[in-house]
């Protein structure tokens, strides 16, 4: 399984209840994540891993379906690639030189405003946590993705996994048809995003946990796999594939072809069920709630993903937010859009009994200058910036960190990339500094430093 040799079964169960042992209380239900595993344990003793090749078994076994989308944790990160506005979003300055022209409105949280284009998540306020006081490092689109998709500084020689690969070995299925890391991406790029997608997302931990890109004229070419081979002829190949792959690694040891073999059953587990990543079958009513953009449509299909029993799914559009001119008008288009995706995702999750299980967080890579330029833009300003995040093992209402009365400057509970996943992880029952196994390499963890969780943010 490339670089990272993953631990046997009955490991990986008996990490997962000294994980849990060593947790402070109040975190995310990590009873049901060993719930989860036991089940998963017991189907394997009863005889389900033989007939899991057809994707026939445990996971179309409707009981342990539906014990296992109840018992697993979820996390849908909404990348907001380009860094809006703090000022347009969740810290507006009304009446500053810096404020610009939209104002606030009061939110379900007494004393707590919002930008003026954001009434729908005003209104469910006490359902979200707020972020003030990021602060961070990098100025420019690459390395600024680069550090708050990986939680750490580059490390000269190593490349760190990213947040949906690291949760991806973390929390993700040993056996289900959903991939463990889903990546909606509906925009081909041409810019330092589409740069960095070009890029090694798992790093060390290896192919297996690389993203499967889905969108635009990904999802065609998925459909048009699906339905050109016929069911009776995958099952044909599998029965193959598993037997010559089984003489291979007798007389071999291969890591190569664990991997492709995870690479391959993931794509079969798709094409299987082609119908979750189109985004012309999901409910007309659905469709029409969350807005007609590409943006607001994959974010109802990670949802829909969620639902499903997708670990991570990861939303993102291109560089629409890097407003370096006309920054007003063009926010005044996207922000309406963030605060319907963000109505309707959190109420959707909550109504359906997973927004307990379900981490949301919706961030860029950086924040926006307090000043204009000459363009009237806004610039890149990683010095404090703010972000959202709610669901999962978090409380719900808080509004944590201040900056200064123009924004210029943090002045209360700074916070960076460390703490953010430090929380990130706890919140989803995880230790953040469990050691990667990495035979022959420096020791590495899951967060750096002991870098504290926002505790203000946890249950």
């Amino acid at each position: 399984m490339g670089a990272y040799d993953q631990r046997r079964i009955s490991d990986h169960s008996l990490t997962m209840t000294q994980e849990s042992s060593n947790l402070p209380p109040g975190q995310c239900c990590t009873d049901d994540h060993l719930l989860h595993r036991r089940l998963f344990l017991k189907g394997l003793t009863g005889g389900a891993l033989a007939s899991a090749a057809s994707f026939s078994g445990l996971f179309h076994n409707p009981v342990f379906a539906a014990e296992t989308k109840r018992a697993q944790k979820h996390c849908i990160l909404l990348w907001l690639c380009g860094a809006p506005s703090q000022f347009e979003t969740w810290d507006p300055k009304p009446g500053r030189p810096t404020g610009g022209p939209f104002g606030s409105i009061p939110t379900k949280i007494p004393g707590i405003h919002f930008s003026s284009l954001m009434p729908r998540c005003a209104s469910i306020a006490d359902k979200l946590n707020i972020v003030r006081s990021m602060k961070t490092a990098q100025t420019e689109h690459f390395q600024a993705i680069t550090l708050l998709q990986r939680g750490n500084p580059e490390r000269a020689g190593f490349t760190r996994p990213t947040l949906g690969s690291a949760l991806s070995q973390a929390i993700g299925q040993l056996d289900s048809p959903i991939p463990n890391f889903i990546f909606l991406d509906p925009i081909p790029g041409g810019n330092e995003f589409e740069s960095f997608k070009a890029g090694n997302w798992p790093g060390w931990l290896g192919a297996e946990h690389a993203p499967v890109r889905l969108g635009g004229d990904y999802t065609q070419l998925l459909n048009a796999a699906s339905e050109s081979i016929p069911e009776h002829d995958r099952e044909a190949r599998e029965v193959l594939r598993k037997f010559l792959t089984a003489k291979f690694d007798r007389d071999r040891n291969s890591g190569v072809a664990r991997s492709q073999n995870a690479a391959f059953d993931r794509m079969r587990g798709m094409t299987a069920s082609a119908d979750l990543y189109d985004v012309d079958k999901l409910p007309a009513q659905d469709r029409e709630r969350y807005g007609a953009g590409s943006f607001a449509q994959h974010a109802l299909m990670a949802r829909q993903l969620v639902e499903n029993g997708a670990p991570f799914v990861m939303v993102a559009n291109g560089m629409n937010w890097d407003n370096h001119v006309f920054q007003h008008e063009i926010h005044q288009m996207l922000v309406p859009e963030l605060d319907r995706v963000l109505f309707h995702l959190v109420n959707d999750l909550e109504e359906r009994g997973l927004l307990d299980s379900t981490l949301v967080v919706a961030m860029g890579e950086f924040g926006r200058t307090p000043w204009m330029n000459p363009a009237r833009g806004r610039d890149h300003y990683p010095h404090a910036w703010s972000m959202m995040m709610t669901g999962c093992g978090l409380k719900r209402g808080v509004v944590t960190g201040a900056t200064d009365e123009d924004g210029v400057d943090v002045i209360e509970n700074p916070y960076n990339e460390q703490n953010l996943f430090a929380t990130i992880f706890t919140a989803l029952g995880l230790d953040p500094y469990a050691e990667y196994d990495l035979p022959g390499m420096p020791t590495f963890h899951r967060v750096e430093n002991k870098a504290k969780p926002i505790r203000e943010l946890l249950a």
